[in-house]
């Protein structure tokens, strides 16, 4: 077994994109139906535990057996958890007005400018993130510390997500909060503890590849993450839709943006 086996990670890019355009044709499919492209969402998560699958398969007797594993697992446990909370939560519920407000620029056919500026750019940028998972699988270098230290930085992230997500679904399903702020457990300490877990997972899944060459080379995944959990469609939205709300200068001014700190005083 080679370091790394080019030939079999070449041909894998290949299989991996298959898996995406399955998936996403399959999720425009039951948009169409659904009435809302919305469904893309719960897809996401799905996207990045498809390729991971494919490259388990695929990585069998080229990659380190324990970096295989590890991959598939932190990817699909974070990817079907992601799925299963979107999925419950817009079960039911009219179209996202972020994709009503992009479809709206259409001009032509609406639909081919659904798959080509909704279904294509998450299938790219999936592709473009899961950077570490495709080329960490083919590494067949041991795994070391650096890897371990990103399954830590995993497990933090996706208690961050879980808890942050569980909070936040307790707090809304009272109506006695409705059209407020929430600033009580994680959410006290930043003011986006779902999108800073999201961004420790990714980087905690980096690190399992960079524990091996050429690992290390994937670092603009986490970094693409991280941007568009913070600049695009993450917190930078949702700062937008709740910065009307009462309250939310003051809850901004005492509490973080994204990585947790303590509360400022006064």
């Amino acid at each position: 077994m080679t370091a790394f086996d080019t030939s079999a990670f070449a041909a894998t890019l290949g299989w991996a994109a298959l898996a995406v355009t399955v998936l996403l044709l399959a999720t425009f499919a039951v948009a169409k139906v659904a009435g809302k492209h919305s469904v893309i969402d719960t897809t996401w998560g799905l996207l990045f535990a498809a390729i991971a699958v494919v490259v388990f398969v695929r990585s069998s007797g080229h990659g380190d057996p324990l970096r295989r594993w590890l991959l598939v697992v932190l990817t699909v446990v974070w990817g079907l958890r992601l799925a299963v909370h979107i999925g419950r939560r817009t079960v039911g519920k009219p179209e996202d007005p972020r994709y009503e407000a992009l479809l709206c620029k259409a001009r032509g056919n609406a639909d081919l400018y659904a798959l080509r500026m909704v279904y294509l750019l998450q299938g790219l940028l999936a592709y473009v993130i899961a950077a570490p998972i495709l080329v960490g699988g083919f590494s067949a270098h041991p795994v070391r510390v650096a890897a371990w230290v990103g399954v830590a930085l995993w497990v933090v992230g996706v208690f961050f997500e879980t808890v942050g997500d569980a909070q936040l679904e307790r707090f809304r399903s009272d109506p006695a909060n409705k059209g407020t702020i929430i600033d009580v457990g994680l959410w006290r300490y930043t003011r986006h503890p779902n999108y800073f877990g999201d961004a420790c997972v990714w980087w905690g899944i980096f690190l399992v590849a960079a524990d091996a060459w050429p690992g290390v080379l994937t670092i603009p995944a986490p970094i693409v993450m991280t941007l568009l959990l913070t600049k695009g469609s993450g917190a930078r939205v949702m700062e937008k839709h709740m910065s009307s709300r009462p309250g939310w200068a003051e809850y901004a001014a005492r509490t973080s943006m994204f990585v947790p700190r303590p509360v400022k005083k006064g």
